[in-house]
């Protein structure tokens, strides 16, 4: 996907929701478990109820890598239904040395068909440099995330700065911002104003909205650009607003919370 098509549909829908397809097997509703296709299920019926109200769809790979080459399958089979006016992230956070991070690139840019892929920029460039080859896909590279361990790294000072500060000037050099977003964690908000200054243009994957504590409201202060330039992802607030047999149909009404709101700040 191209960003003018991803700046297109924020604006059709007025919207910049990610929903987060993060299904943990033991959380889907009861009553799907005995299906014999239950995970697959529950995803459709998310992406069903959810299509009109969000510009993109994220996968965390590891709730499907668990369940083996089952999962794989799966993973493939929902991306595949997820309409094709939708921005698919594989939330997969690889990083390796270059000719291992070509075949993860190929792996989920031409096998599994994403658009982007999250990435570990710790290897340095010749370990990204392979997911910005491809025509029209992205390479999510991590920034200054929403864990309580970031503060290990990402927020120890090199200098006057801090680490994910110093990430942030480097890895814009790589790439463009048609190829490239960054991960920013909700729950550190307050830092989005500075971190506009380094990267004013490019797209931002917002996590942490929701059952972690970040503000939409905050996030969209601080965050938004001319052209949206954010990403919002909920995954449980949404895909489990119910255990019950109305899961759906809950799961649409958060959303269309989250798009309301986004709608009056856009």
């Amino acid at each position: 996907m191209t960003r003018q098509q991803l700046i297109q549909q924020i604006q059709l829908k007025k919207s910049y929701l990610c929903v987060g397809l993060d299904t943990d097997f033991e959380k889907i509703p009861k009553h799907l478990q005995s299906h014999p296709d239950a995970i697959f299920e529950f995803n459709k019926q998310i992406i069903d109820a959810t299509k009109d109200l969000c510009v993109a769809y994220k996968i965390n790979t590891a709730f499907y890598e668990v369940l083996g080459a089952k999962g794989w399958d799966i993973m493939e089979r929902t991306v595949n239904y997820i309409p094709k006016e939708h921005f698919t992230i594989a939330d997969a956070k690889r990083g390796d040395i270059g000719n291992t991070s070509t075949q993860y690139a190929k792996a989920f840019f031409d096998t599994l068909n994403f658009d982007s892929i999250t990435v570990a920029p710790y290897m340095g460039e010749d370990s990204v440099r392979p997911f910005l080859e491809f025509d029209n896909k992205w390479a999510i590279v991590l920034g200054l995330t929403s864990n309580t361990g970031s503060q290990d790294f990402e927020q120890k000072k090199i200098g006057d700065n801090f680490l994910y500060e110093e990430v942030l000037k480097t890895v814009k050099t790589w790439g463009k911002e048609d190829n490239l977003m960054f991960v920013i964690g909700a729950t550190k908000a307050s830092g989005f104003e500075n971190i506009r200054k380094i990267i004013p243009n490019h797209f931002l994957l917002v996590p942490g909205v929701g059952f972690q504590g970040g503000s939409l409201k905050e996030v969209s202060n601080y965050g938004l650009n001319k052209d949206c330039g954010l990403l919002i992802n909920a995954s449980r607030a949404i895909i489990y607003a119910s255990e019950k047999e109305d899961f759906a149909t809950e799961a649409r009404a958060v959303a269309l919370q989250y798009q309301t709101e986004m709608a009056s700040y856009l």
